[in-house]
């Protein structure tokens, strides 16, 4: 590169780090989000969250990635490449390991933007040094190719990589939002020269008029977007482009069946799946071409409305870890990788911030709160792969994984939580989330800062204080969840049994205000002044949550849900360890307690039920009624090896179990 040309790219690089991450994302988009740099959570269900992501759940990923090889990994190639040695032996199973690295690396940078440790800085700067040492000298980085050829399904650079066992550019993908992240957080170029260097050989091989071809694993897409925010290259977004519009000539597993823009429906991996439409969005808002918008709203329709779980998880199909036919939604084999669950999010998040619509806030919190959360043990050292929605004998938490892709997407994904609760649109400020705390947010004629005070999600009150730089006019978009308006989710996937929860409350000091309600969010336009305080009073009623009559698995059965959270039957809190075999009438009447003897304090639900049992004489037998208590879904399997169901048995009334006579056992 010349002189100039690489002076031009320093001056691009200073800009936009001093812009900040979540801004630079936001290029292009015609809602933008804030920071979460700017936003300080205070909030006494997700600080404990952020603060053992920090203390427990970092130092536990890099000792793991260490203890593993897959650090390891570097430094062998480091050592063939040196000619210090010969030949070598990759040190784990599978090419996309060096990801899981990259990975931690990205959520190191996240947690030394919120808090400076001089100790990781140091850390990372060891480790990204290891890795510039494993990069070949055109930019080529990966691993198992440099180690053994042999073993990486093909002797030659990129003859596979479009199948779904190859991950040549998945990796990379991870790279450069690593890079990325880490350029934000401390301002050194170490590993975004490493990702420059990576790329440009990206650019130099991929295209029309050279190797016509697209990642096997979608993610390469999101990393070169973010490159070419921080450095203004177009190449970057064009092969970014390219590898969207390329697909069609493959295996709908990884959505290669069409070209991104001609899919009409979610098929296949959903990790891979929602990386796309995450890619496809960004790609859509900085080229302005509304085709990728036309597609991502079809597809979207297609999850929300026939293929999402009730804890806003996707993935039915265990064998390919992901899409099934639609309303094939089973319980028990339910695949929901935590890994689709921070996919869902960040793909719904960006749908939000081109079509301003709560909508895809309300599948947002669905999935952090629930099937996500479920991913990640309280002690944040203990994960799921999968998150099923029944179990018969109880699973537990694993510290690592031979694949072990979630682990380090939850570390990276925990720290940016801030980011998601507020945007601003012109001299609009958009409330997305309700997360006690500070948030300082610029809007185009001034910088507004709002403080939140709350018990959310266990209680629905919420004050929010605005405090403006000056006195003058402009919008408060408040988001009314689709649950507090009796619609648990877009579409009817799934209803309320009771025709209502209560009625949202709104007042803005004391006094109802005037506003209305557009695409989900109560739209407050006013002169504000220092120290207004809004009101927010969210019904949080005990809710029965039934399924479209096309769910197989969940006819004749309910599931509960207050505010945001979705509840599960767990053995440890009912008679004789059991629940799949548990009858809950619609004439129960159910009731909440908070209880902070169970694991992190938790907002419990309470009610009536029967028992159906088999006799020795072959005879169906009811016992009770009986109190049963569901808990929160994301905390179960904190307890030892129970059985689990968020979707009960359903009694309607209309033929009530009669209790077993004595001696009928």
């Amino acid at each position: 590169m010349a002189k100039k040309s690489r002076f031009f790219l320093f001056i691009i690089l200073a800009v936009t780090h001093m812009q900040g991450v979540a801004q630079v994302l936001s290029q292009g988009y015609p809602i933008q989000p804030v920071p979460f740099t700017d936003v300080k959570v205070a909030d006494g269900f997700w600080s404990r969250r952020l603060e053992v992501n920090r203390t427990v759940s970092l130092p536990h990923v890099f000792q793991q990635c260490e203890e593993t090889g897959r650090i390891k990994n570097f430094e062998v190639a480091d050592s063939i490449l040196a000619g210090i040695i010969s030949e070598g032996r990759f040190c784990t199973r599978y090419g996309f390991d060096d990801s899981d690295v990259f990975k931690a690396i990205e959520g190191a940078a996240y947690v030394l933007q919120s808090e400076y440790d001089v100790e990781l800085d140091q850390n990372l700067d060891r480790l990204i040094e290891k890795i510039g040492r494993a990069q070949e000298e055109d930019g080529y980085l990966y691993t198992m190719r440099t180690i053994d050829a042999k073993a990486s399904w093909a002797e030659e650079r990129w003859v596979n990589a479009r199948t779904q066992h190859s991950h040549e550019l998945y990796n990379v993908g991870h790279l450069y939002e690593a890079a990325v992240a880490h350029y934000h957080a401390t301002g050194k170029k170490t590993l975004l020269n490493i990702a420059l260097e990576s790329a440009d050989l990206l650019v130099r091989t991929f295209g029309e008029q050279k190797i016509r071809t697209v990642p096997g694993h979608q993610e390469t897409e999101i990393g070169l977007v973010k490159l070419y925010l921080v450095t203004g290259k177009k190449e970057y977004l064009d092969l970014a482009r390219f590898f969207l519009d390329e697909r069609g000539t493959g295996q709908s597993y990884n959505q290669d069946h069409l070209p991104a823009m001609e899919q009409t429906e979610a098929v296949g991996h959903a990790v891979r799946a929602a990386y796309m439409y995450t890619a496809m969005a960004d790609v859509a808002t900085l080229t302005g071409d509304e085709r990728y918008v036309v597609a991502l709203d079809r597809i979207w329709q297609d999850v929300v409305g026939k293929k999402l779980y009730v804890t806003g998880g996707v993935g039915a199909a265990g064998d390919i870890e992901g899409f099934g036919e639609a309303y094939d939604l089973p319980n028990v084999s339910a695949y929901c990788e935590t890994c689709a669950a921070i996919a869902m999010i960040l793909w719904n998040h960006r749908m939000f911030l081109l079509h301003g619509d709560a909508k895809y806030m309300d599948i947002v919190e669905r999935t952090l709160y629930n099937g996500f959360l479920s991913g990640v043990s309280m002690d944040g050292d203990r994960f799921f792969y999968v998150n099923s929605l029944e179990s018969y004998g109880g699973a537990a938490r694993s510290p690592w994984f031979r694949c072990a892709c979630c682990p380090p997407n939850i570390l990276r994904f925990v720290p940016t939580l801030g980011g998601y609760a507020y945007a601003q649109k012109h001299d609009a400020l958009y409330i997305n989330l309700f997360l006690a705390g500070e948030a300082s947010i610029q809007l185009e004629s001034q910088r507004v800062n709002v403080t939140q005070r709350s018990r959310y999600p266990w209680d629905g009150t919420i004050s929010m204080t605005i405090d403006p730089e000056e006195s003058g006019e402009f919008t408060v978009l408040l988001r009314i969840p689709g649950w507090a308006r009796n619609a648990p989710v877009p579409g009817d996937l799934y209803r309320y049994l009771e025709e209502r929860g209560g009625k949202v409350a709104l007042k803005v000091n004391g006094e109802i205000p005037e506003y209305t309600v557009e695409q989900g969010f109560a739209k407050i336009t006013r002169s504000w002044e220092k120290g207004d305080r809004i009101e927010l009073d969210l019904p949080m009623a005990v809710r029965r949550i039934v399924a479209h009559q096309n769910v197989e698995d969940d006819r004749g059965k309910l599931a509960i849900e207050r505010g945001p959270i979705v509840y599960c039957l767990e053995g440890a809190d009912n008679r004789e360890g059991k629940v799949l075999n548990i009858v809950i009438p619609d004439s129960s009447e159910l009731t909440s307690l908070y209880r902070l003897d169970l694991p992190g304090g938790l907002q419990v639900v309470r009610g009536h039920a029967y028992s159906v049992r088999r006799t020795l004489a072959g005879e169906t037998a009811v016992d009770g009624p009986e109190e049963f208590v569901a808990i929160p879904y994301y905390a179960w399997a904190h307890r030892g090896l129970h059985q689990m169901a968020v979707w009960v048995a359903r009694e309607t009334g209309a033929a009530k179990p009669r209790p077993a006579k004595k001696g009928n056992q």
